[in-house]
């Protein structure tokens, strides 16, 4: 679907407004960073397979026990139907809506996290003067955000403090307001950074 698909140019417009009034306001400087997904959907299939032949194999077993049917072919009634299951849950695990939920939470924590961690440093978020860079990541499939500073900015801000920004920034993902939302996380660092006394040197 693409990055496109939840960011006109106008939301694009919108974000590069907000970061530059916060910049000018504050001392921080913000990256905004999208990634349409991190994990590979495959990693659901197998689970969604694995599902997918236990529920068949109960469906008939079920079909058996109350109908007592087997049509003389026993051994289809056991192969047949696991097979099918198999095959229709590795189908279905490829839709987001089911593949999300068939990949663990803590999994989906620490690949995100990872990848955070790697956009801060490929985009170098710490190569400013007083090392005051803010990194906002949001993972589109993953339903994720994490906001990483810098030193210069752990000195001034409590790293919780930013729990309710990303918290706003997640519900906004899965309402579908990904823009909207990143837009506000934006608005609402550069308070936050005025709150705690960030300001911008000449």
């Amino acid at each position: 679907m693409g990055i496109q698909a939840h960011f006109t140019e106008a939301d694009l417009e919108a974000i590069r407004r907000a970061t530059a009034a916060g910049e000018e306001r504050t001392g921080g400087e913000i990256v905004p960073y999208i990634v349409e997904r991190v994990v590979d959907l495959d990693e659901a299939r197998w689970p969604g397979a694995t599902l997918g032949a236990l529920g068949a194999a109960v469906i008939a077993g079920l079909v058996n026990a109350f109908g007592d049917y087997w049509g003389g072919f026993g051994v289809w009634w056991i192969t047949l139907p696991t097979m099918v299951g198999a095959g229709i849950g590795y189908l279905v695990a490829g839709f987001d809506a089911v593949g999300r939920r068939l990949i663990p939470e803590d999994r989906l924590e620490r690949v995100v996290d990872g990848r955070a961690r790697a956009a801060f440093l490929d985009e170098e978020v710490f190569a400013t003067r007083d090392r005051t860079g803010i990194l906002v990541f949001l993972a589109l499939f993953e339903r994720r955000a994490m906001i990483l500073a810098d030193s210069g900015i752990h000195r001034s801000v409590p790293e919780g403090a930013w729990q309710g920004v990303v918290d706003k920034l997640v519900e906004g993902m899965k309402a579908g307001r990904a823009a909207r939302s990143l837009e506000e996380a934006i608005l609402r660092r550069g308070e936050l950074l005025g709150e705690y006394g960030v300001e911008r040197r000449a």
